[in-house]
């Protein structure tokens, strides 16, 4: 904590107490810590951020980690510092988080939710001692799968393509054995891991059936009648793509000739790069031992995308909106994921989805766990088809043009760029500022440039 004049608060990862006398109820705090995203106690603090300063010993400090190491189990040696905050001495204890989940304190295991430490439920206490205890699914054995049921074309042209993308210096004339072990999805001789099925399998299904994607074009915006729908199974390589392309074919694309240029603009209403990363994502990072479904639900106002399972402990819907680490579900097939360039491994494609989604002109996407299951959305822009169907064309298109990043136009340019006279530019304008689909920025009729509300 730094500067002379911030104010402290408790929060989901600050704890806040008065002098060391509270040490003890402080522990539930290390404890909780441990248990989540990690964080910082404060001595000298009150819970409601009056700096009043703790005297501090040669002692002080050796009695804080003392009682840390004698009471927290699995044992950890905390970092402390001493720092001067408004001329008042404060102790920082700086917990992070824990790498051997589930921590306790006399015997009780506790966890952070906003400024409390609570105990974790049984459920998600044996739920963390069975992941533990537990080798990722990926990385199983499938007994009774063997060579016979790898598709040897699917190898080579997934060693090529990593090759092409990675530099992955494995050559695709190798034996499809070779190939699995150097991937690390084979065992011994002819023991095969279920990612490897899952990845270069002839009949993936055979052995899991509930590893397919379901894809619905959904009229209206509720899921009751359907336009389309398709099941896609086989590799889930080949699912990202047979997904992809079926939302292209449900949403809509756009076209025009910008001033001064000779090609044809286009655009998608969605960008397909983002929908793209939260397909891959939910193929990549699934709870294959559930026994649901992947879906994706295109509808008039937006694109679902539901994957199986929650997101990987600890990571939260609102982690993924900033800086956070990757954690994989099924490390395995992340590892391919990545050889083939679908996926970075740096836990930074949530951001990219965000930008993606900015850029285009469009809300954030959503992020969200809905009974069990992580789900992602992307929402249209505002202006929906009664609000198009009031529009002439050149509105339709402009509308179009605008959504880009920082896009704007003048007047001047909407003549060049649909061939009219100043007065139907004029027109055509004023209404869409009327029925308040966009805006003027810029002082004095020169300087006016026109943008999406």
């Amino acid at each position: 904590m730094k500067g002379d004049t911030m104010k402290p608060m408790e929060s989901e990862t600050v704890e806040l107490k008065k002098s060391t006398a509270q040490l003890e109820r402080a522990l539930k705090a290390v404890c909780a810590f441990l248990n989540h995203k990690g964080g910082t106690i404060y001595f000298g603090i009150r819970d409601h951020g009056e700096i009043i300063g703790q005297d501090v010993s040669d002692s002080t400090s050796k009695n804080i980690s003392h009682k840390i190491r004698q009471k927290i189990k699995p044992e950890i040696t905390p970092e402390m510092t001493i720092t001067e905050l408004n001329k008042n001495k404060i102790i920082e204890v700086i917990v992070k988080e824990g790498n051997n989940k589930p921590y306790f304190l006399d015997g009780v295991a506790y966890k952070r939710s906003g400024t409390e430490n609570i105990t974790i439920p049984p459920d998600e206490l044996r739920r963390l001692f069975l992941e533990i205890d537990k080798k990722q699914w990926d990385a199983e054995i499938y007994e009774g799968a063997t060579l016979e049921d790898i598709d040897e074309k699917k190898v080579k042209l997934f060693l090529r393509k990593a090759k092409a993308e990675r530099n992955f210096e494995v050559e695709e004339t190798i034996p499809v054995s070779e190939a699995l072990e150097k991937l690390e999805l084979k065992e011994d001789k002819y023991k095969l891991t279920n990612s490897s099925i899952l990845l270069f399998g002839r009949s993936p299904q055979r052995y899991f059936l509930q590893a397919e994607v379901r894809c619905a074009r959904f009229k209206g915006t509720k899921p009751l009648e359907f336009i389309d729908m398709k099941v896609f199974d086989g590799g889930i390589i080949d699912q990202v793509t047979a997904a992809e392309d079926f939302v292209l074919r449900h949403i809509n694309k756009s076209a025009w000739i910008e001033p001064m240029k000779i090609e044809r603009q286009e655009k998608w209403e969605y960008p397909p790069d983002a929908v793209r990363e939260a397909i891959v994502n939910a193929v990549c990072h699934r709870d294959y031992e559930s026994t649901g479904n992947i879906q994706i639900r295109v509808f008039d106002d937006r694109i679902e995308i539901w994957g199986c399972g929650p997101l990987p402990q600890p990571l939260t819907p609102d982690d993924l909106k900033r800086e956070h680490k990757s954690i994989p579900r099924n490390p395995l097939i992340a590892k391919c994921f990545f050889l083939i360039k679908y996926i970075e491994q740096w836990g930074t494609g949530t951001n990219r989805m965000i930008d993606k989604c900015l850029d285009y002109g469009l809300p954030e996407p959503l992020f969200e766990e809905i009974a069990g299951d992580f789900v992602v959305t992307f929402k249209r822009h505002h202006i929906n088809d009664e609000i198009l169907k009031e529009l002439n064309e050149r509105q339709k298109r402009v509308i179009e043009y605008l959504k880009g990043k920082d896009k704007t136009i003048a007047n001047k340019e909407y003549q060049v760029l649909f061939g009219v006279s100043r007065n139907t530019a004029s027109k055509d304008l004023n209404d869409l500022v009327e029925k308040r689909i966009v805006k003027r920025a810029g002082a004095g009729k020169r300087s006016i440039r026109y943008l999406l509300n």
